[in-house]
């Protein structure tokens, strides 16, 4: 099956963030799949084709940083809907499949369908537009119109629909019935992040750091933008200070917030005390840091929209077998709650998070025992290649079913949503 994938932020283990879409596709290449990635440049430089392992990856000059302003993203998301629509529109495939964050790549994915007859598979990794309207991204009633409005055509025009999460999943079945939804997560990717190579690379990496070597660490791996709310971490390293001053927290990633984060943990006093914040990593060097840590986090603000979040840095932790600690609900809270591979932290109270951190580190058979539930997890529920299995499936099943944009009456209608 010749297969045209959108991903505006595709990433390559070279790079810094989730490598969901080049472990997918890659295992794609592998099943005998002839597949191409379009992709923006995150540098912005000149458009070039590259291929990675197998797949064949058009780099578009559009730059995107998470420091970007929301003018500034909105502005990198319309440049890349363009270009995007001009390279997918040229390729003849039998399927177009379109990963969102943004919203707006269904655009030039369903574009790339429609030009060829063939059917597009929609890959929903956030809620559009409920989070960007919790977080205040689209204050204006046009604004918000208007991403509802592409939000119901993106999923009417899509043969199948792949959520990350089952309240992905649950939130689109409830206000759009007819669309067929798939859940698969992200994956544990335990060929790079378990086994020998991992831990020594863990060892190495404690021993090169002078205000580590053998103390406890807590390690927040990730973006640090407006959404993840990192000075919580802060905040508990203030309480940590006092209460259990040997444990050491590092910040490991870039984004918009970095900078008053650094300040804050200045003003508190714990910048490089305790507290160390350390630029981005490549995918293939932040192993390094999930197999030195002794518990991971996953934070976020607190806003019930972002419950259903699928999160890169939980299941990176699940795959090193390290236990985690989250300071929001949903599934993840429950999954964790349910298997004891971490904590739940209170949302809104990062001394008591930073006590119950200090507890739990203190404990060793609590530890060894979330270990062992952690390693289960990334065995048994997340495993990349069984998950994998799942996504080729759905992609199969759609290919069979042909372009539904004629049958649902979408391609001229207009359709809406379940009130």
């Amino acid at each position: 099956m010749r297969i045209t994938y959108i991903h505006q932020y595709f990433k390559t283990p070279a790079m810094a963030g989730g490598t969901r879409s080049y472990e997918l596709a890659r295992r794609l290449v592998e099943s005998g799949h002839e597949v191409h990635v379009i992709t923006g440049d995150p540098a912005g430089g000149p458009a070039r084709t590259s291929t990675e392992a197998g797949i064949v990856v058009h780099w578009l000059p559009v730059p995107y940083h998470n420091t970007m302003s929301y003018r500034r993203r909105i502005w990198a998301f319309l440049s890349f809907v363009g270009r995007a629509a001009v390279v997918a529109g040229r390729r003849r495939h039998d399927l177009v499949l379109a990963t969102s964050t943004p919203l707006t790549v269904a655009i030039p994915g369903a574009y790339a369908a429609l030009r060829r007859r063939v059917p597009m598979v929609f890959e929903v990794r956030d809620l559009w537009p409920e989070v960007p309207i919790a977080m205040g991204a689209l204050r204006s009633p046009a604004s918000r119109w208007a991403a509802r409005r592409l939000e119901a055509w993106a999923y009417h025009r899509s043969a199948q629909v792949i959520a990350l999460s089952e309240g992905m999943a649950a939130s689109i079945r409830r206000r759009f019935p007819q669309v067929p939804v798939t859940v698969v997560p992200n994956g544990c990717d335990r060929a790079l992040f378990a086994g020998p190579d991992a831990e020594r690379a863990g060892t190495a990496l404690r021993a090169a750091l002078p205000w580590l070597e053998d103390r406890p660490l807590v390690l927040y791996a990730g973006a640090i933008g407006v959404v993840n709310g990192v000075d919580y971490l802060v905040r508990m390293a203030a309480r940590l200070a006092v209460t259990d001053p040997e444990v050491r927290i590092a910040i490991v990633g870039d984004g918009r917030m970095r900078e008053p984060v650094r300040r804050l943990a200045a003003e508190l006093g714990v910048l490089d005390r305790n507290l160390f914040l350390l630029g981005p990593v490549a995918k293939s060097e932040v192993v390094a840091f999930f197999a030195a840590c002794d518990l991971a986090t996953g934070l976020t603000v607190n806003r019930p929209e972002l419950g259903s979040d699928s999160s890169n840095k939980v299941l990176d932790a699940l795959a090193a077998g390290r236990p985690v600690a989250v300071n929001h609900g949903g599934w993840i809270a429950g999954l964790l709650a349910g298997s004891g591979a971490g904590l739940v932290l209170p949302a809104d109270d990062p001394g008591g998070a930073a006590d119950a951190v200090s507890a739990f580190l203190k404990d060793p058979a609590a530890c060894a025992a979330a270990r062992t539930a952690a390693d289960a997890l990334a065995r048994e529920r997340f495993d990349r290649d069984l998950l994998f299995r799942d996504f080729e499936r759905v992609l199969i099943r759609a290919a069979a079913a042909g372009d539904p944009g004629r049958s649902r009456g979408t391609a001229a209608g207009r359709p809406r949503p379940a009130r």
